[in-house]
């Protein structure tokens, strides 16, 4: 899978994010017809805990901008965590899953970057103009003040 310009959503942090998920997703499907397990496990162990750690800095991002959607988008991703997780232990158990996660993580991010994420980009950026605006005025350079001394 390549990434495209039309999944990035606009802030570059969340954008770099989801490319290195990307990446991930891209050596699963490297090594998922190898029966290499020991490297399935390795790409596996470090795609769940990169996209743990990926959740957990946009759900912090979505908290500190007040996003009133956060609650269903936590639920989102927690029930994506639960679903690799089910495919942690039967890949644990022995069984063949790297076809199947490769399917259902090239579709799920894709879907979720176009229509989850995007749905919170206005609330980031408006937050962060506000923010960025109170700044200025505390340091006494507002806009408007670098046009008229």
């Amino acid at each position: 899978m390549e990434w495209n310009q039309t999944y990035n959503i606009g802030i570059d942090v969340i954008d770099n994010q989801h490319r290195q998920i990307l990446d991930y997703i891209n050596a699963l499907e490297q090594v998922k017809n190898t029966g290499q397990r020991d490297k399935i496990k390795e790409v596996l162990e470090d795609l769940i805990d990169y996209t743990q750690s990926h959740f957990s800095f946009e759900e912090n991002l979505l908290e500190q901008v007040s996003y009133q959607y956060l609650p269903s988008h936590r639920g989102i991703h927690d029930l994506f965590v639960k679903r690799l997780n089910d495919y942690r232990l039967k890949f644990e158990k022995g069984e063949s899953i790297e076809k199947d996660l490769y399917r259902l993580l090239s579709k799920w991010l894709i879907n979720h970057i176009q229509h989850d994420d995007q749905d919170y980009v206005d609330a980031v950026r408006d937050n962060m103009l506000s923010y960025l605006r109170k700044q200025e005025e505390k340091k006494g350079k507002s806009w408007f003040s670098r046009f008229f001394s």
